[in-house]
């Protein structure tokens, strides 16, 4: 079948230079095999970025060349904190820290805009929601997972029997503000790490870029004095730690197996919370080099502590296809909502045919 003549579903993911969307047929085909980004301008207010969402939809059906008619919702991730239903935090967001982002309606905002339904879900959730049905398939809506993607700050998502757990405010999953036991995780004599929302001790303080910048490097510095990242400025310093430890530096693998640990800490206390079958990682982390990658996941694992029968059900893996899981998950999630509306009944007077 022509896939131009076919009821689609399009994800918008809503970064903070950048909206990247995908098309997702209604039999479960994505008509999009890579990056489709255009500017997103969240920091020029919610008018112009609403503005950017619907130019981005457009573009990518124009990219399809699958025609407006065919649309039959839109999913939408935006970093979080959010509600359930898309209104951004009254304390701002990630992304969204202006005034006037404060308790918007950004879901609301774009559904208006597109005259079309749109679901929405966090980032992280979005991630972890395709995570899921990538690594599942077939089996997908008879399991669950947790995932913890790492990027600037420390995003996640719980998936049961398929779909993603919300919560009452649209905030489970928060999974970066879990406070974790730090006995196993800290070196002796290292400061209790504190985080940009205001706890000290949470996951998002230990594994993240921020956490890097503002708690791992000054740390670990003054243990490797010498280290050239010394005379870098923090921020760059931060962003550079990643390359020298797929180079086996040994500041650079404390700092990720302090991270790893740390992740691992946080699956604990998700095992005994929602004992899922799987654990997934993703973020910039693991978008590295092979060797490098597979030994911050086997750290990973190795200090999640989890019963013998869990351990005999669990599995550790990447979520795949990081840039583009945001906006894939974003029209699984719309594409789930299509499907379970029922079609309507017929016509009074239709005559069934055959």
């Amino acid at each position: 079948m022509d896939s131009a003549t076919v009821p689609v579903v399009v994800g918008i993911d809503n970064g903070g230079t950048s909206n990247n969307t995908t098309v997702l047929t209604l039999d479960g085909r994505f008509l999009v095999d890579r990056l489709v980004e255009t500017p997103s301008r969240v920091q020029a207010g919610p008018v112009a970025a609403v503005a950017a969402m619907a130019d981005a939809f457009e573009r990518v059906l124009t990219r399809t060349g699958v025609a407006r008619e065919l649309v039959r919702a839109v999913g939408l991730d935006t970093p979080g904190p959010a509600s359930a239903t898309g209104v951004i935090s009254s304390k701002g967001s990630t992304n969204f820290s202006q005034p006037v982002w404060r308790g918007y309606d950004v879901r609301g905002a774009l559904a208006h805009r597109l005259g079309l339904p749109v679901v929405y879900h966090n980032d992280g959730n979005a991630a972890a929601l395709y995570a899921h049905h990538v690594y599942f398939g077939a089996d997908a809506m008879r399991r669950s997972s947790v995932s913890a993607i790492v990027g600037t700050g420390l995003g996640g998502g719980l998936v049961e029997n398929g779909r993603v757990i919300a919560g009452a405010a649209g905030m489970a999953g928060e999974l970066g503000h879990v406070h974790i036991p730090l006995t196993e995780v800290l070196a002796p004599g290292q400061p209790v790490p504190s985080c940009a929302c205001g706890f000290a001790g949470d996951a998002e303080s230990l594994a993240s870029l921020t956490a890097i910048e503002r708690n791992l490097l000054p740390y670990w510095l003054t243990r490797f004095p010498g280290h050239p990242l010394a005379t870098e400025p923090p921020g760059r310093a931060a962003k550079l730690v990643r390359g020298y430890g797929e180079r086996g530096d040994e500041l650079g693998r404390e700092i990720f197996g302090q991270q790893a640990r740390a992740l691992g800490a946080l699956f604990t206390v998700a095992a005994n919370f929602t004992d899922p079958h799987a654990y997934f990682v993703g973020g910039g982390v693991v978008e590295t080099a092979p060797e490098f990658r597979d030994w911050f996941l086997a750290t990973v694992r190795e200090h999640t502590v989890l019963r013998a029968e869990q351990a005999a059900l669990a599995t550790f893996a990447l979520v795949p296809e990081r840039d583009m899981a945001g906006a894939r998950g974003a029209a699984l999630a719309a594409l789930e909502t299509v499907r379970a509306v029922p079609a309507p009944p017929p016509l009074v007077g239709d005559v069934p045919s055959g």
